[in-house]
C-alpha cells in the first residue's frame, strides 16, 4: 500500500494562538472526524498536533525538494 502525502498549509490567521505563525507552513495530519467539524489537525510550534479552525489555513503544494525537508522533520517530531 502506498503512504499518503503530507499535506501542508499556510497560516493565514492565528487570533493570538501562541503556537501558530503568521506566514508559516506547517504540516497536517490526516483527522477525518475533525475535519468533518470544520477543524485541521496541524503541528504547531510546540510540536504537538492539535485542532485549529480550518479557516486560519489555506492549503499549499509544496515542491518536491522542500516537502522531502518538511517531510523528514515531520517524521523527527513522531519518531
Amino acid at each position: 500500500m502506498r503512504r499518503a502525502r503530507a499535506r501542508f498549509v499556510i497560516c493565514l490567521r492565528n487570533d493570538d494562538c501562541v503556537d501558530l505563525e503568521l506566514r508559516k507552513v506547517y504540516p497536517v495530519l490526516a483527522d477525518a472526524a475533525a475535519a468533518k467539524d470544520g477543524y485541521l489537525r496541524v503541528i504547531d510550534e510546540s510540536g504537538e498536533d492539535y485542532l485549529y479552525p480550518a479557516s486560519y489555513f489555506v492549503p499549499v503544494e509544496v515542491p518536491l525538494a522542500a516537502r522531502r525537508v518538511l517531510s523528514a522533520q515531520l517524521l523527527a517530531y513522531s519518531g
